[in-house]
């Protein structure tokens, strides 16, 4: 459900701009209204960079805190402190990035002992000093690397070619003579330091960085709420100065203008506070025009599926929310993609985990899982599939009196195909009705009744030209009578269709309308339901392939006896299931996603766009 929106407009005089500021921020209800799109301060600009920074030195400590532990306590370098929060926490922060630099500088240096180091292994410990007494006699040191098919022994005799080291099929040699040798083979520079001073150049380097790494997790327990608490108020300082920035100077600079949107349940306290300070405000209703925020609020149930939405967009402040009307579908839909009991449960109980061990603003997530997990289960345990085992097929004595009533193509067809593919595509005819239903509901929010008939007429001749024909089709027979009135409202649905679709415009328009209306919907009605034929070959292919992985580990284990059988068998269970439920997974949120975006949004004229209600208040940090 959208919130009912006031617009409150806001006229002050300079002096009482910032009480004015002061008081409905503590009020924390009124969301203000952009009116300059793009416009910048100092101020505004200084506070986002200082907001990328924050957020970035947290993440390091977080990272810190998840990838090392501490080694040896270190001392930190002084934070310079201040009264101001925002600039304690950029103190801390410009520490933390100092830590950063020198451990990308270490790295850096890393990388390039490790590539002496590489160059240096195969030819062992010598220092270049011991040839300095050949290079004065006028001979020149060379070292050479080539496969040990490629080294010609009469490099020996011509250049006194020496082989030091021989690795994976590689000679690695060095010659001595008065001029540079004339071979094909690989030369290599050689560092003039011995490698043992490189293995101790890299192993301080190494303790550098674990210092670094020490001092960072050192940083993040002594001062991570700090850094939490300058991100906090810095946010705060920023929601200023862009209320600051959306504030408009009219008559000559000598009066504030500023628009806000508070939700009708908390008009009255925003009334009391501003006839209170006698501020000169006016209350209007939202119009079309306006580009109200929005604010959605749902029931326990309806509310867990809203992140969902969001990935799509809010509704706009005039649509319909959608939420409680995908809802359960998107829950029926992920379970019929799983399609397998086994899976199900394996959600549920991770979900059920989860539930208690995540932080509260965290749980909704795992509400969710508990639904979907269940969802699953009864799908898969309705079609007779658990960790991809057909039940129809199983010789089990408990499932004698059940195994013929799993909704299977094994057990009995529809109209000559699988169940659960007819049962599919009856679920998304009820979705895409229930789409036009709400389209036209919208039309008579918005516009008035009149311009609900033409779409309110499809779903009538929908209707019931399905039970007219669909229903004596499934051996049903129906009453004469009741076909005349299936007959009577068809003819009523058509007429709407055909002259009463755009009230405002002529006959002639209506009719032209009507004909264009009629193609779309027998051209995209079937394009929409043939979609919802994924549902059935996702929970098909996912209960197949987990059969297969099944039969391999019978198959392929076969000729072992019993001792050692059960570890290869549990090895590709666990590998084989494991990759199939990642899949089932994926097609299983992807699918639901795409079904709802596409086919229901479309029929139901689902628009989005709304701008979230953000009311400007002061936020505070609290512990995790």
């Amino acid at each position: 459900m959208i919130t009912k929106m006031n617009k409150l407009t806001f006229l002050l005089t300079n002096k009482e701009y910032e009480q004015f500021l002061a008081g409905i921020r503590e009020l924390g209800v009124v969301h203000i209204e952009e009116l300059k799109s793009g416009a910048t301060s100092p101020e505004f600009e200084v506070g986002k960079e200082r907001a990328s920074r924050l957020s970035a030195a947290i993440s390091a400590l977080d990272n810190a805190k998840e990838t090392w532990t501490l080694s040896t306590k270190r001392t930190i370098e002084a934070i310079p402190q201040s009264d101001n929060a925002v600039e304690r926490g950029m103190n801390i922060v410009e520490l933390i990035e100092s830590l950063q630099a020198e451990e990308l500088s270490l790295k850096h240096k890393i990388d390039a002992v490790d590539k002496n180091i590489s160059v240096l292994e195969p030819w062992g410990e010598f220092d270049m000093k011991q040839f300095e007494v050949l290079k004065q006699n006028g001979y020149q040191v060379n070292f050479f690397a080539v496969s040990n098919k490629m080294f010609k022994a009469e490099w020996g005799e011509t250049y006194f070619a020496t082989p030091i080291n021989e690795i994976d099929k590689k000679v690695y040699f060095i010659t001595f003579s008065p001029e540079t040798p004339d071979i094909t083979a690989e030369s290599i520079d050689v560092p003039n330091r011995p490698l043992s001073e490189f293995l101790e150049e890299k192993k301080s380097l190494e303790a550098s960085v674990v210092e670094v790494h020490d001092k960072l997790l050192q940083i993040n327990s002594l001062y991570n709420e700090t850094l939490q608490k300058a991100k906090v108020e810095n946010e705060n300082e920023i929601s200023l100065s862009r209320v600051h920035l959306n504030t408009e100077s009219v008559a000559e600079n000598a009066v504030k203008l500023l628009v806000g949107w508070v939700p009708e349940e908390k008009a009255s306290d925003t009334e009391a506070f501003l006839n209170a300070n006698h501020i000169f405000y006016e209350k209007e209703e939202p119009t079309l025009e306006d580009n109200v925020p929005v604010e959605i609020k749902n029931g326990k149930y309806s509310s867990l599926f809203e992140p969902i939405l969001k990935m799509y967009s809010l509704p706009s402040y005039h649509d319909l929310d959608v939420t409680p009307f995908f809802a359960p579908f998107f829950m029926l839909f992920f379970g019929l993609c799983m399609g397998d009991a086994g899976y199900g449960a394996l959600i549920l109980a991770a979900s059920i985990i989860l539930l208690k061990k995540l932080p509260v603003d965290q749980k909704p997530l795992a509400k969710l899982g508990v639904y979907l997990g269940a969802m699953t289960i009864v799908c898969g345990a309705l079609t007779g599939s658990f960790f991809g085992i057909d039940l129809t097929q199983q010789d089990w004595a408990f499932l004698a009196p059940i195994k013929d009533k799993f909704i299977n193509e094994k057990n009995f067809t529809l109209f000559g195909y699988s169940p659960m593919m007819v049962i599919s595509v009856i679920i998304g005819l009820i979705q895409v009705l229930l789409g036009m239903v709400l389209a036209g509901m919208k039309a008579a929010k918005l516009f008035g009744w009149r311009f609900a008939v033409g779409k309110m007429s499809w779903v009538t001749i929908i209707i019931s030209a399905i039970i007219c024909f669909g229903v004596p089709a499934c051996g049903v027979v129906l009453p004469q009578a009741f076909i005349y009135i299936l007959y009577v409202l068809m003819a009523i649905s058509a007429l709407g269709i055909f002259f009463y679709n755009a009230p405002d415009k002529n006959l002639l328009v209506n009719f032209g309308g009507g004909v264009w209306a009629t193609y779309g919907m027998a051209t995209g009605l079937l394009g929409d339901l043939l979609s919802y034929i994924r549902l059935f070959a996702l929970g098909l292919t996912g209960g197949v392939l987990g059969g297969v992985f099944n039969q391999l580990s019978i198959q392929l284990t076969e000729s072992m006896s019993w001792g050692v059988r059960w570890l290869p068998m549990l090895i590709i269970l666990l590998l084989g299931h494991g990759i199939n439920f990642g899949l089932c997974m994926i097609s299983s949120f992807v699918h639901p996603m795409r079904l709802t975006f596409v086919e229901f949004f479309k029929n139901a004229e689902f628009e989005g766009g709304g701008k979230e209600y953000t009311p400007f208040k002061v936020k505070t940090y609290k512990k995790a």
